[in-house]
């Protein structure tokens, strides 16, 4: 069997660490919980924390929250798709938009259920993914402040999930400076100048985060304490809060070389093998999970000394060497995850999910 274990004191070390680090600067922050997949256990967990707002890019796990804490301000992180309208207005306090059209049926259907749907309007600052171009960003909120039902609370923007463009001061001054402006032409307050995320978190201790930047949104680095910028750790966080555990089901020493004439793989790719090896042989692991559940790249194994060597659907290849802690069947084997790693196996219906207290 396999199975991924969330370790909550670890989880809530990272918060603490994270919400002492926005509240000594007077910064608002909102947990992405994306990653957990919609878990209703994992989110009941989460939502024990002192949180004050959550986002997500699905609807039915906004739903489960609000199910869970109907106090909790609930972020639909994704322009909106016109088939869930209702239930955006019905279960996201504040989605971010970047098309008016959008924003009308946003209107009409808050207006049905006697709502004002707030929204933060997503501008492009290069990372061509979501964000209304910044040359046509004042006519933009003119014609949405002109929308009945709908209250503009905010401006951000997103980068580094796309292309890899990462924020610097500069940009984020330019989202900043746009705020201001909006706020002078309009007369309106901006409540949400919501340009910082996991990447963000290091200009903090660089000193280089704009003052006007109040706003963060942040899921990697709670749940993997990842610096996202230098593709790190951050200091003082932990990085196992999601261990993922598999079974040995097959534990032979075998060629390390296979025999025969060579195709492609079930991904398609072509293999090569170094001649020197030919005729060596090592112990070579199966464990019951597969392509099907995780990338195996995205795997690190806590054992250092042993590697993955080959996946297939729903098996993993590892190579023990010479089995010096004489690894047998049915034993455990860890690993770590990165983001992506960690969001497949758990959305994985085949893989058991589980908690450390």
């Amino acid at each position: 069997m396999a199975y991924i274990t969330m370790n909550l004191p670890k989880l809530k070390a990272n918060f603490e660490f994270l919400n002492n680090l926005f509240n000594e600067r007077q910064i608002r922050w909102s947990i992405v919980s994306k990653l957990l997949c919609g878990n209703k256990e994992y989110l009941q967990e989460l939502l024990l924390f002192d949180i004050k707002e959550i986002c997500d890019s699905r609807i039915s796990n906004l739903k489960t929250i609000k199910q869970i804490r109907p106090d909790v301000t609930t972020i639909y992180i994704k322009p909106p798709p016109k088939r869930f309208i209702k239930a955006i207005v019905q279960y996201a306090d504040i989605s971010m938009n970047t098309e008016i059209e959008t924003i009308k049926l946003l209107a009409v259907e808050a207006q049905r259920q006697n709502k004002v749907h707030k929204i933060i309007i997503m501008i492009e600052l290069g990372e061509l993914r979501e964000g209304v171009i910044r040359e046509e960003l004042i006519e933009f909120y003119s014609n949405v402040f002109q929308i009945s039902n709908i209250e503009v609370v905010g401006i951000g923007t997103n980068l580094t999930c796309l292309y890899g463009v990462l924020p610097n001061h500069d940009k984020l001054i330019q989202l900043s400076l746009f705020e201001q402006l909006i706020e002078a032409k309009f007369n309106r307050k901006i409540e949400y100048v919501s340009g910082g995320a996991s990447v963000t978190i290091p200009l903090i201790f660089q000193n280089l985060l704009p003052n006007g930047i109040n706003h963060f949104r942040v899921g990697e680095s709670l749940f993997l304490g990842t610096d996202v910028y230098h593709d790190t750790t951050l200091e003082g966080m932990e990085s196992d809060v999601f261990i993922l555990s598999s079974e040995i089901i097959e534990l032979i020493e075998k060629p390390v070389v296979p025999m025969g004439d060579m195709g492609t793989n079930m991904e398609g790719h072509a293999l090569s093998f170094d001649d020197n090896l030919v005729g060596t042989t090592s112990y070579r692991a199966i464990i019951d999970i597969g392509l099907l559940d995780v990338d195996d790249k995205q795997l690190t194994p806590i054992d250092k000394k042993v590697s993955i060597v080959g996946a297939s659907s729903d098996m993993l290849v590892i190579d023990l060497a010479d089995n010096p802690k004489k690894y047998k069947v049915g034993d455990l084997l860890k690993f770590k995850m990165n983001y992506l790693g960690t969001v497949r196996v758990l959305n994985s219906k085949y893989i058991d999910k589980r908690i450390q207290r």
